[in-house]
């Protein structure tokens, strides 16, 4: 006979599911980034997979190796193409010091005379060169890390595609709410995901594009890598894109350029800013108003957890939370509600 009770045997039980559950978690910590990209891709991407096959009856392997290539082809690789764009020209700079010097006394003496601000410069590229090494740790740390997460991601995501029905209501069978709960949760999910990536991703590159343009039209030197590294900065609502035309602008006036200088200027203030605003009132009725301070906290916790990744997981996730929340307050309620229905009727 036992000497434990059933409900102790119970405890047990859980209490070590809670602790190889912990262990699990430590150890796929560094696969986390992956781990998040399958579910952001899933839900993207799950409503063409169930048109491949449903719609036009193409069979499941096939349909999912299709998306994982599209996917490859239009997310992944130009996304690290231009990542390493970035640090190519990292590197360009830093192999030509008195270039970065040079630029760096003219702004002084303008910040000093105009502004006056005589270490504003010094102050904002010492920030700079912390935020570079936070946002492209992955790409520093070499090719092995990026390749395995991609095959992590692109393994999960294929048999979750190929194995969707069995895999959804396993999710409905163990979610931690009622299945009316769960399938809301879903949708808020899937809107909150449709937000702050492909939303995003589009005021981004936008923005980007923009930048480049309007340094094209005013001259200024390397438009391209200007306008990638504001479609990175644009995934900060207000700040991002500033960050990159309003210094070019005072470089164009201190060297003399006025016209160039306040032309960028006024470009990205009335132009590139207010397409922000009218993109995102646009998604906000069309999916999820995603709050601008959601947005910057998240970037903050996510950079140093996903690199340059948490530009985007580190709002969703933020964001993942909030939502869960909700849904829990609404099940408290609904379950607080019904307890007192049950009780008047015991009376």
């Amino acid at each position: 006979m036992s000497i434990y009770s059933y409900k102790q045997r119970n405890v047990i039980v859980l209490a070590i599911l809670i602790v190889l559950a912990c262990f699990i978690l430590y150890s796929l910590r560094t696969i986390a980034g992956a781990l998040l990209s399958t579910i952001v891709l899933y839900t993207i991407f799950r409503p063409v997979y169930i048109f491949l096959t449903e719609n036009w009856h193409i069979k499941k392997w096939l349909s999912a190796l299709s998306i994982i290539i599209f996917s490859l082809v239009i997310i992944v690789l130009p996304f690290l193409t231009l990542s390493l764009m970035v640090i190519n020209k990292i590197t360009e700079f830093q192999q030509d010091p008195m270039r970065i010097k040079m630029f760096v006394q003219k702004l002084d003496e303008f910040a000093g005379s105009k502004l006056n601000q005589p270490d504003l410069v010094d102050k904002g590229i010492a920030k700079a060169g912390t935020l570079v090494s936070d946002l492209f740790p992955s790409i520093l740390g070499g090719a092995a890390d990026i390749f395995l997460g991609l095959i992590v991601m692109y393994f999960l995501l294929y048999f979750m595609f190929t194995q969707r029905e069995e895999f959804e209501q396993a999710l409905l069978k163990y979610a931690p709410f009622r299945e009316h709960n769960a399938l809301k949760f879903a949708n808020a999910l899937k809107n909150t995901t449709y937000s702050n990536v492909i939303g995003q991703g589009f005021i981004a590159i936008v923005q980007g594009s923009l930048v480049s343009i309007g340094f094209f039209i005013f001259g200024i030197h390397d438009a391209i890598f200007w306008g990638v590294i504001s479609t990175f900065g644009s995934f900060l609502p207000v700040v991002g894109t500033p960050l990159v035309f309003v210094p070019a602008a005072l470089i164009e006036l201190a060297n003399g350029h006025t016209t160039a200088g306040w032309g960028i200027l006024l470009w990205g203030l009335i132009l590139i800013v207010n397409i922000d605003n009218v993109i995102r009132f646009t998604i906000a009725k069309r999916v999820a108003d995603i709050h601008p301070i959601i947005t910057v906290i998240g970037v903050i916790i996510g950079i140093p957890m996903f690199g340059i990744l948490g530009l985007v997981f580190g709002p969703l996730l933020l964001s993942y939370f909030i939502l869960t929340i909700r849904i829990y307050e609404t099940t408290k309620l609904a379950s607080e509600r019904l307890d007192r229905i049950k009780s008047v009727e015991e009376e």
